[in-house]
């Protein structure tokens, strides 16, 4: 597997995660990939996990390289002062197209690893802001200011924007030309349509961060090949 480099220095290493990829080693399965054995192979050097992205969320992804690192980047996190900026593709047009979602987040009652908003949770903010839309979908920037399990997911849902592709949270539609394209028609040799995504379209795009020396880090992930298509065929279809 590629492991796309971002940004390194002598005390941590930014990477470009992958969409499906573990960060750290599954409980049941250790056969499995993770980010942590593929990139301390990348680097042959030993890394600390300083934070964690879902397995289906693609994009910048932090590790330290010594334990000083490690314990300065995971206070960063746990006191708010790192930066994380998303990008994901939503269901519908958002209104109004900028705003902030404070809702705190509790697990839900019955279904084990889902999430809600509820009063009793902890407390949950969420900076949104749309970059691009279209008739049925939206392109929007997120910045966490707190780092509950799927807070963007579970903030989409509660003002009826679900992201593409989420099964926990929405439809889990896969994203289809046909959804978007007039008059669309298979090829003779295509039984079936074959979805431009597949996932979850979310994106940990960007980190910014002081480092202990006063280093001013500032980090981007591309967007990925398969959320950059669907904006392109958006763009191209939904005029």
């Amino acid at each position: 597997m590629q492991i796309e480099i971002l940004y390194e220095d002598a005390d941590l290493v930014i990477v470009n995660k992958p969409a499906g990829v573990l960060v750290i080693p599954d409980r049941f399965d250790s056969t499995l990939p993770s980010m942590d054995k593929l990139v301390a192979a990348k680097i042959k050097h030993p890394i600390w996990i300083v934070h964690r992205i879902d397995r289906d969320t693609s994009g910048a992804l932090c590790f330290a390289k010594n334990e000083a690192a490690h314990k300065y980047l995971s206070g960063l996190f746990q006191d708010r002062h790192m930066n994380k900026y998303y990008v994901g593709l939503v269901n519908g047009r958002v209104v109004p197209e900028e705003g902030t979602i404070d809702k705190p987040i509790i697990e839900h009652p019955v279904i084990k690893g889902k999430m809600i908003t509820a009063k009793k949770g902890k407390a949950s903010v969420t900076d949104y802001k749309v970059l691009e839309q279209w008739p049925l979908y939206s392109l929007v920037e997120f910045r966490l200011h707190t780092g509950r399990t799927h807070q963007i997911r579970v903030h989409m849902q509660s003002i009826g924007n679900s992201l593409v592709g989420d099964e926990l949270y929405g439809d889990g539609v896969p994203f289809f030309l046909s959804s978007i394209k007039r008059k669309y028609n298979l090829s003779d040799k295509k039984e079936t349509e074959k979805p431009l995504l597949s996932r979850l379209a979310l994106h940990a795009y960007r980190l910014e961060f002081t480092k202990e020396d006063g280093t001013e880090i500032k980090v981007q992930a591309p967007l990925p090949k398969d959320i950059a298509a669907c904006v392109n065929q958006l763009n191209k279809w939904s005029k």
